[in-house]
């Protein structure tokens, strides 16, 4: 369990009495943090803090009852819905039986200026309507789903994805409370793309960030992910790991270096990350690429006998 936290939400349940129901920890930068937990039956009220907490039921079947930020609730949860709590509140919150829930954690000092000028000025955190309400969309869930996947995958979460996901979020959150994000308008200015494009391929070892991207378009980083992906056809953490891998494919093919070496020098934490993504991408390992790719007749895993 990794326990470097930024968030003063996510410190509560590492230190306070929920602590040993928690099954994984993970944060990605000071943008986001990611938990697990494996709740007990009872009061699980928290005190205030300056976060916005979404919490995902992960079984559903629970009958919760208390107060999110929005006013009283007392029903019955269904597997995969969210709610998000309001910040600076003191949640009541009481569940009649043994739970699992994820939480992701977005630390307002993260977020503010971003859904602000995502909003053109007209946001506030003071949205009661949306607070408490279980909400069963499909883009918030797919975002959780595609989020804890890829950092099954890779890990604690890259600061471009974590970014990305809470972006898509937070829009949508928006939509649904009446407030929605002003609309991108078309793709990129030539030079934007290739100065982001660029600066990919400089920092392809780092764990380069959202804002950093956007600052080189002169965008935030709202408008500037999905600009990109207007110019470019898919999201930037996409177009970054493919990067990755076209250049660790040709370090496989070009050069001796360990698959471990192979993989700092793309990015990844390990050989064991590198291996995760090859496998999802090219439905092989990083040797056995490798190996085909340096003999053609080299037979593979799940060749024909």
């Amino acid at each position: 369990m990794t326990l470097a936290v930024n968030s003063a939400s996510a410190r509560w349940y590492i230190e306070g009495p929920q602590a040993p129901q928690i099954r994984t920890v993970k944060s990605a930068g000071g943008i986001l943090d990611l938990l697990e937990i494996d709740g007990v039956a009872g009061d699980v009220s928290r005190p205030a803090s300056p976060d916005i907490v979404l919490y995902q039921e992960m079984v559903g079947g629970c009958h919760i009852r208390g107060d999110l930020g929005g006013g009283r609730v007392d029903r019955i949860t269904k597997k995969g819905e969210v709610v998000l709590a309001a910040p600076d509140f003191a949640t009541t919150t009481i569940i009649n039986i043994n739970h699992r829930v994820r939480s992701l954690v977005f630390p307002i000092g993260q977020w503010r200026s971003m859904l602000d000028e995502a909003g053109e000025g007209g946001f506030s955190f003071g949205n009661s309507g949306i607070y408490g309400r279980m909400l069963g969309s499909s883009t918030i869930r797919s975002a959780l789903r595609h989020l804890w996947s890829l950092s099954a995958d890779e890990g604690a979460p890259s600061r471009l994805l974590a970014r990305a996901a809470g972006c898509e979020i937070l829009a949508e959150w928006c939509r649904l409370g009446g407030t929605p994000f002003a609309p991108s308008k078309g793709g990129l200015a030539p030079w934007a793309k290739q100065r982001t494009i660029d600066l990919m391929h400089a920092r392809l070892a780092d764990d380069i960030s959202l804002d950093e991207l956007a600052a080189e378009a002169r965008l935030s980083p709202f408008h500037f992910a999905r600009m990109f992906k207007q110019s470019v056809g898919v999201p930037p953490r996409v177009y970054l790991t493919q990067l990755r891998i076209e250049k660790a494919c040709e370090l496989l093919e070009k050069t001796d270096l360990p698959v471990t070496d192979i993989a700092f020098e793309v990015g990844y934490s390990s050989n064991q990350v590198l291996a995760r993504v090859f496998l999802k991408q090219l439905r092989m390992s990083p040797s056995d690429y490798r190996r085909a790719r340096r003999d053609p007749f080299a037979r593979l895993p799940g060749d024909d006998t």
